[in-house]
């Protein structure tokens, strides 16, 4: 294992921007810097041993502070949609950064991903911490919450990704990471093979709001109990599919206990034999599909960022959760301690 920082540039505001990398004995090798700790490199075997990096991105920093699409991005406080940026807690309303037809999205105008985050090494755990303090009312936001996320890299080419977070005051809280994987590393993803451990998922309303809702997946194109090919459905008369212009929609996973860490789902890649599985301590997990991505300038290596590049596996609490009594609670307590684990497990089929 070996553990390298490199300064990539500097911010609008002059702060040095680190990217910090883990490789393995293997030769799989994680990227990270500390803007937004942004995962920003994966790159991984094929089943000929032919290295590839599966997460899109930039080859350089400008574009990742001037076109954010929130590529590998620590995602917070709150991650995924609040309806109409509004909440109560304890009696108090908020009123949130409206940003996203109408409603609150992935932490407000200038959430997590676009913080300069602290960066610590630890060569005994192979990685790499990033820790951010977010002041009593920043995007309006209640309470002084001290966080930090954890991306480790294993001999069995899994990457761990650790949350943990304390607060001062009641607040509301959901990280996640929304890095966009493409296992061909070129292409799209919708000859991908899926399955998700999810009977049920949380249906949204026209603008993609939690109806409050838990609705089988039997008999819909949101099943993928079995593998099944990504892109099968997604031209399907389906409402669901219509208001999210393909999957951009939470899954209800399936636990025997609460907070276990426990398969949410595979991908299978069959041209390069890469596959991952995800493993989560969350309740939901958001697939997204890409849908509306369409950027002038290419990613890394000249590579297109457009409609259907990649998909994302967001670990999370249900969107919305705060306005939803029924969907598992996202708040967070003096004294109480946030803990959220994600496991990308990196391998081969043949």
């Amino acid at each position: 294992m070996s553990v390298e920082r490199d300064v990539i540039g500097t911010l609008p505001d002059g702060k040095p921007v680190e990217k910090l990398t883990i490789t393995n004995s293997g030769g799989m090798k994680i990227a990270a810097m500390n803007y937004g700790a942004t995962l920003i490199r994966v790159e991984v075997p094929d089943r000929y041993g032919k290295m590839a990096d599966v997460v899109l991105g930039f080859d350089n920093l400008r574009d990742y502070v001037e076109h954010n699409q929130f590529f590998g991005s620590t995602v917070g406080r709150y991650a995924n949609r609040i309806a109409c940026g509004t909440f109560t807690l304890d009696g108090v309303d908020y009123q949130l950064a409206v940003n996203n037809n109408g409603n609150h999205l992935h932490g407000g105008d200038i959430g997590f991903d676009k913080k300069s985050w602290a960066a610590q090494v630890s060569h005994h755990d192979n990685a790499v911490r990033f820790t951010y303090v977010s002041p009593d009312g920043e995007e309006n936001y209640p309470g002084t919450l001290e966080c930090n996320v954890t991306y480790s890299l294993g001999e069995d080419n899994d990457l761990r990704i650790t949350y943990h977070a304390v607060t001062d005051k009641p607040t509301i809280l959901n990280l996640t990471n929304h890095s966009y994987f493409n296992l061909a590393g070129r292409g799209n993803i919708l000859n991908h093979m899926l399955s998700i451990n999810a009977h049920r998922f949380t249906p949204t309303d026209e603008n993609q709001i939690p109806t409050g809702e838990i609705r089988p997946v039997a008999g819909t194109p949101m099943d993928f109990v079995n593998l099944h090919r990504i892109g099968d459905r997604m031209d399907a008369n389906d409402e669901q599919l219509l208001i999210g212009g393909g999957y951009d929609h939470n899954w209800v996973l399936n636990k025997t206990i609460a907070g276990e860490l426990s398969l949410a789902a595979r991908v299978e890649e069959y041209d390069t034999g890469r596959c991952l599985e995800c493993h989560t301590t969350t309740p939901g997990i958001q697939l997204c599909t890409s849908n509306f991505l369409n950027l002038d300038v290419p990613g890394k290596k000249g590579m297109p960022l457009t409609r259907y590049a990649a998909f994302c596996l967001e670990t999370q609490y249900f969107p919305d959760s705060p306005n939803k009594p029924n969907f598992p609670s996202a708040v967070l307590r003096p004294g109480d301690i946030y803990k959220q684990v994600t496991v990308y497990k990196f391998g081969t089929v043949e």
